[in-house]
């Protein structure tokens, strides 16, 4: 579910991850020493020294480095400092930095990385991160997306490739307003298994015989997530409450639970339930506590809870999913698929 990357001269296996991005391929960068997942400075922190984690994990090119913990704050340890790649490197580890752990920093430095594939991806305009105008990144420029030909299977792999649950509409017509140049894409047309909207079948970027009154949109079913997991179909549960993103408490979380997080999501079916912050502890508001589903509800917001923001948890107790969707990609997991 990781890459390995390989220390000169050390035979010593080393992960590495982004997490808490939109996809595999945008995040905060971690890697794995000594059994522990870790962060990267951004001391000296640039483009090229993306352009190697983005190489390394076989997604594109570099289209930006960011830094000061734009994808949220890790927690320690803070594993790499003053990072200094040439750029031809095939992996982090090969760059030379400061010795391991050994740093100046706090998690407020935290690095990250935006990478071309696949091609980022937002929705704008919306009441909330999971509805509004489609927007995608390209050539270092947020441009739209063209309502030919567009429908419910398009839809259905923007929403899943944000985490945002199924389609319920893909409306067109500019509904979320009325974008800026460039309009990136036009008549696109996806089977809607696709992992990622630029994996669909796509004209030329650019050419497009449109204007932003016909703007592409989309209606996704919930807001919801899973994160620092190996994949998409497993992690910790983060749902979207008031514009903000917030964990699950893991009283009386259970497998009827995980079912419902696992079918909004498109992910299958439920394997595990883990909870215990076994994804590791989210940060910010914890969303929702004593969760009860029957497992035939297709939101979890739809489930029995204590209402929004009430509970008498802390991020010690968040609760996880493991989904059979893209398991098989993860055999790391497969001991707590029997729990």
């Amino acid at each position: 579910c990781s890459f390995l990357l390989f220390n000169a001269g050390n035979s010593e296996a080393i992960q590495l991850r982004l997490v808490n991005g939109r996809n595999h391929c945008s995040g905060r960068v971690e890697v794995l020493y000594d059994q522990q997942w870790g962060t990267v400075c951004d001391d000296n922190w640039d483009l090229i020294d993306a352009e190697v984690v983005c190489r390394q994990l076989g997604c594109g090119t570099a289209l930006s480095a960011a830094s000061s913990a734009y994808f949220g704050r890790g927690s320690d340890p803070i594993w790499l400092d003053d990072v200094n790649c040439k750029g031809t490197e095939a992996a982090l580890s090969e760059c030379t930095a400061k010795p391991w752990g050994k740093h100046d920093c706090g998690h407020g430095e935290d690095a990250g990385v935006v990478c071309s594939e696949p091609a980022p991806i937002r929705l704008v305009n919306g009441p909330n991160l999971c509805t509004g105008r489609v927007e995608v990144f390209h050539d270092h420029q947020w441009g739209t997306v063209c309502d030919d030909g567009w429908d419910k299977a398009e839809a259905n792999v923007v929403c899943r490739q944000l985490g945002c649950g199924a389609a319920i509409s893909a409306p067109g017509a500019a509904r979320f307003g009325q974008g800026s140049d460039p309009i990136w894409l036009d008549n696109v047309s996806c089977a809607g298994t696709e992992a990622a909207l630029s994996q669909c079948q796509l004209q030329a970027w650019g050419s497009h015989n449109c204007k932003h009154g016909e703007d592409a949109g989309v209606v996704c079913s919930a807001p919801l997530r899973l994160v620092n997991g190996p994949s998409r179909c497993a992690g910790r549960v983060e749902v979207l409450h008031g514009q903000q993103w917030g964990t699950v408490c893991d009283d009386s979380w259970d497998l009827s639970d995980a079912a419902v997080v696992c079918q909004q999501l498109g992910c299958g079916t439920a394997m595990s339930a883990p909870g215990s912050a076994y994804f590791g502890q989210g940060f910010g508001r914890i969303w929702l506590d004593d969760v009860k589903c029957s497992s035939r509800e297709s939101a979890l917001s739809e489930c029995a809870a204590r209402p929004w923001g009430v509970h008498n948890c802390n991020h010690g107790e968040d609760a996880g999913v493991v989904c059979s969707g893209k398991l098989h990609a993860c055999p790391s997991l497969q001991g707590i698929c029997s729990n």
